[in-house]
């Protein structure tokens, strides 16, 4: 896995405070100005409204936030990068941070020096664990999928007499043929036999498979590979009557 980009410079991105009325902000505002941020204050948070690509959150702990708010259902970051504001060091508060998700801390009353730091470690901690969680996600994603993928090569197998490593090669190709992933093209063949377009007769044998229609030929001996040895054979059998003659 490569390393993920870090980010140093924070230029164009808005800090967004988060806290009541006594919050003091005026260190933070006038630091997030001289690194090339803009900084509004709010009391009433709309997460909908976070750009995770440019916003950076302040939360300030004392003010007794829900992190309902601002953490999505189901998800364990926040909807942007989060910074808590620490004043009173209860576990109450330091435990509502960390649902909120924060990456980093500052204590107040802020100075000016700590703010960088900060930033830094909240961004790009945020990034990280962003990061992870996608690919979390996509596993788990995929790994729903396999029973799909078990499916369409046992419906191959019975179809076409293929062997299990030739059914998922054929999945495999048509897969990448139609750019998909192969857990999404089993899943198609599966459900929608007919949906998914074929360079052969893949979706069709597993249609057929499914429907019941196939059981007839796979019964006398079609479709199960032995028709190919017999057409070899006639030929071969062709071609020694020619020589005899």
């Amino acid at each position: 896995m490569s390393a993920q980009r870090l980010i140093q410079n924070f230029r164009g991105m808005r800090g967004v405070l988060w806290g009541g009325p006594a919050t003091a902000a005026e260190a933070l505002q006038t630091t997030l100005a001289r690194l090339g941020m803009t900084a509004v204050r709010l009391q009433d948070l709309d997460a909908q409204a976070l750009d995770r690509d440019r916003d950076v959150l302040f939360v300030d702990g004392d003010c007794g936030l829900d992190p309902a708010l601002v953490v999505s259902t189901g998800c364990a970051l926040p909807r942007a990068p989060a910074v808590g504001l620490v004043g009173v060091e209860a576990p109450s508060r330091l435990r509502a941070l960390s649902d909120i998700g924060v990456t980093a801390f500052l204590r107040k009353p802020v100075h000016a020096a700590a703010v960088y730091s900060s930033l830094f470690l909240a961004v790009n901690g945020y990034r990280r664990l962003r990061g992870l969680e996608l690919r979390v996600a996509e596993h788990d994603r995929r790994r729903r999928g396999r029973r799909f993928v078990i499916k369409a090569v046992v419906s191959l197998m019975q179809a076409s007499g293929m062997t299990d490593d030739e059914a998922y090669a054929q999945l495999r190709r048509e897969s990448m043929r139609l750019r998909m992933g192969i857990e999404d093209y089993a899943e198609t063949l599966i459900l929608r036999p007919g949906a998914a377009p074929a360079a052969d007769d893949t979706s069709t044998m597993i249609q057929e498979r499914t429907d019941g229609t196939e059981q007839d030929d796979v019964c006398s001996g079609h479709g199960d590979g032995r028709g190919l040895g017999d057409a070899a054979g006639g030929q071969g059998g062709g071609a020694d009557q020619a020589r005899r003659a």
